[in-house]
């Protein structure tokens, strides 16, 4: 269970399958492209497919450039997929069939993290907010429309 006291979250509804929009986000070669944060550079190492206990990598840049691997720690088929870093937060996708779509919510819980209070007050927690708001449009046109080209 999420203490959503020390979460920022969003959601979108998705005109696909779960399956479908499940497909995108545990191909992690597909987080450059609906990364709405600008983070993500690309140069992924790991599986094609994510399940639990994957470890996979990426090139980032926030500022500076640098290599980051993930494990992930939650998976349920079509339904739930969750990693961490070497940082005890995580980003979590859930999909919830709805109305012949997904609904789709992106969470970045830092419940787990010491004195979730004093970061909450860093801004880092509402920054991601945005970003997650910008993943779940890129992941909903990916998702709906291809490629951009």
């Amino acid at each position: 269970m999420v203490d959503t006291s020390y979460a920022v979250s969003g959601s979108v509804v998705v005109q696909a399958s779960p399956a479908d929009v499940f497909a995108v986000l545990t191909d992690p070669r597909l987080h450059p492209v609906i990364d709405g944060s600008g983070t993500v550079r690309g140069q992924i190492v790991g599986p094609e497919r994510l399940q639990r206990g994957s470890r996979f990598g990426m090139r980032m840049k926030m500022g500076v450039g640098y290599r980051i691997s993930n494990s992930v720690v939650e998976y349920e088929q079509d339904r739930l997929i969750a990693w961490k870093h070497f940082a005890p937060h995580r980003w979590r996708y859930e999909l919830v069939e709805r109305d012949g779509g997904t609904e789709v919510t992106e969470t970045f819980d830092y419940s787990r993290f010491p004195l979730p209070g004093v970061f909450a007050r860093t801004g880092i927690p509402e920054g991601n907010r945005r970003s997650i708001d910008a993943t779940l449009r890129r992941l909903k046109s990916y998702v709906e429309n291809g490629p951009a080209d």
